[in-house]
């Protein structure tokens, strides 16, 4: 995994947080991912296929998902919903839309997002892929961005 893919996304997610949800966030230590399990309660999924190929993982912990979704919503929902699951779907495409913009050179297509929420969920990488987890810390909980690509050698 090459540190000018990673760097894009990362940069975006406090550029989305700051601009869109008036909030800081403080970056923690990047680590390797180990196995499937999802870092927090609900994570917003996109993948990615180009000269690179992979998947972007948008992991929010419950008070983060409802302080994100209460931003966007100006109101806060009562519990992980679907108006939450909108809120983050939407907040990881951007993500990777602006972070896609800096990757122009690897003709990258961006997936639409899925989100899925629950304590058991797994999220798949592709095989050979391993995701570096980049964790933060907002006013409302833990965050994390997963990012997964590896070189496509069938792209042009």
């Amino acid at each position: 995994m090459k540190a000018e893919w990673i760097n894009p996304f990362l940069l975006s997610t406090v550029s989305a947080f700051e601009t869109m949800l008036h909030c800081k966030l403080k970056r923690g230590v990047p680590f390797v991912k180990n196995g499937a399990n999802p870092s927090h309660e609900v994570s917003g999924v996109i993948g990615l296929s180009g000269k690179a190929q992979g998947t972007v993982v948008v992991g929010l912990g419950q008070e983060a998902a409802l302080g994100v979704a209460e931003i966007m919503l100006q109101e806060r929902p009562p519990e992980i919903n679907a108006d939450v699951t909108d809120a983050v779907g939407e907040l990881t495409n951007i993500i990777a839309g602006r972070a896609k913009s800096d990757l122009d050179y690897l003709n990258l297509s961006v997936s639409l997002p899925s989100v899925i929420t629950g304590k058991n969920h797994t999220i798949q990488f592709p095989s050979k892929v391993t995701p570096i987890c980049i964790p933060f810390e907002s006013p409302w909980g833990p965050v994390t961005v997963e990012v997964g690509l590896a070189e496509n050698p069938n792209a042009t």
